[in-house]
């Protein structure tokens, strides 16, 4: 049974972060709980990797003295799952924002869909959304884009080790991508739109496997809060 010092001195905690979390919601609730059923004031819990509220999956957790190497874990190759939806665009290349274009899908074949993913292989040049949480002049950069100002944004180069498509059921496009840090596969699935002569946007993400951690070995925030509290009660 894991002690009050054992989360001091440092524990590597894998989360299933559900839908409609925050990355820092899920911080703060781990933290709450060690710190409820430990009964102290102060705990260092951090995040190795955000994930939007919108995908689910693996987010790495450290405590203690651990949190020393979140910078580490960030830099890890990172695996995902998901659905790019072919023939809209959104702002935010994502659901958070309403479709603002819509375009033709119907000269687009399975072929195409296949050959597109070797464009977006190895390192590529890739701008980030305007709605993300990047900062430009000290505000983040889904500020801007909220107070409709148009910002400029500098691209970046990321590395995209795989792309396999799993499933066409057009306009769905399911696939798996494992790619280096910094990637943001709104970004990828807004320039899969286009390079197929379309649009696209990502209506799901499953963040599957961080380095050598995966989602299989992940729990839930539910099940570690029942798992504090029992340790404690048992103890």
């Amino acid at each position: 049974m894991l002690t009050e010092q054992d989360y001091r001195n440092g524990q590597i905690i894998l989360i299933d972060k559900p839908l409609q979390w925050t990355s820092f919601q899920v911080v703060n609730k781990l933290r709450w709980a060690i710190r409820k059923n430990f009964g102290i004031k102060k705990i260092k819990v951090g995040h190795a990797g955000t994930l939007d509220p919108l995908a689910s999956g693996l987010l790495i957790l450290c405590t203690g003295k651990f949190t020393k190497q979140i910078p580490q874990l960030q830099g890890q190759v990172k695996e995902y799952t998901g659905t790019i939806t072919l023939g809209a665009t959104t702002p935010s290349y994502d659901l958070e924002t309403e479709i603002d274009q819509t375009f033709p899908i119907d000269h687009i074949t399975n072929e195409d869909i296949i050959a597109a993913t070797a464009i977006f292989t190895g390192e590529i040049e890739q701008y980030p959304p305007i709605f993300s949480a990047l900062k430009k002049d000290g505000k983040r950069l889904y500020e801007y884009a909220r107070a409709g100002t148009t910002v400029a944004i500098k691209s970046r180069k990321i590395t995209i080790h795989h792309f396999e498509i799993t499933r066409i059921a057009l306009p769905e496009v399911d696939f798996k991508v494992i790619c280096s840090k910094g990637t943001y596969i709104r970004s990828l699935a807004h320039d899969f739109g286009k390079a197929l002569q379309s649009g696209g946007h990502l209506t799901a993400l499953r963040r599957t496997s961080i380095g050598s951690f995966s989602i299989e070995d992940a729990t839930t925030v539910e099940a570690f809060v029942k798992q504090v509290s029992t340790k404690i009660e048992t103890a």
